[in-house]
């Protein structure tokens, strides 16, 4: 299990047993990160009304994975040379999900220590196999700031 790096709540692995994150410091402060269903488990073809009108669920339950975008605005660019579309990473992932605490339990595995609970409900990061899908970095020179964003999808 991954725990909390020393950075940020988001940790990035190219290797499990990498001690050092993807994610340095001065490169992850007020991160935005949005974590949505794959192409693949969204959109009304999911869905369909009967002849008497009732809708129903035509998805596929191995569909039912998450992707990942982050992007941060901060002095320095993330550790990421070297890393390519296709390419697994572990992901400590900095949003959070949450579920009720009787009788529910987590759908993901949580990051190691992060499990929280405030009156019936239990918070958790969640932690993935993820490939690369995307990645980008710009820097403004003139403000020393590097913009960024990484696209990840659940395996």
């Amino acid at each position: 299990m991954l725990g909390f790096p020393p950075y940020s709540d988001l940790d990035i692995r190219f290797d499990i047993a990498a001690a050092a994150p993807g994610i340095n410091p001065f490169s992850a402060r007020a991160l935005t990160g949005t974590l949505s269903p794959i192409a693949a488990a969204k959109g009304d073809d999911k869905l369909a009304r009967t002849v008497n009108g009732t809708l129903i669920d035509l998805s596929a339950p191995q569909m039912r994975k998450f992707r990942l975008e982050v992007s941060g605005n901060d002095q320095a660019p993330p550790a990421l040379d070297g890393l390519w579309v296709g390419m697994p990473v572990h992901v400590a992932c900095h949003v959070e999900l949450a579920y009720l605490t009787a009788g529910g339990g987590p759908e993901r595995s949580p990051v190691l220590g992060s499990e929280r609970t405030e009156g019936d409900y239990t918070y958790y990061r969640p932690q993935f196999t993820m490939l690369v899908v995307e990645h980008q970095q710009d820097r403004e020179e003139w403000g020393a700031a590097v913009t960024w964003s990484l696209a990840l999808e659940e395996v």
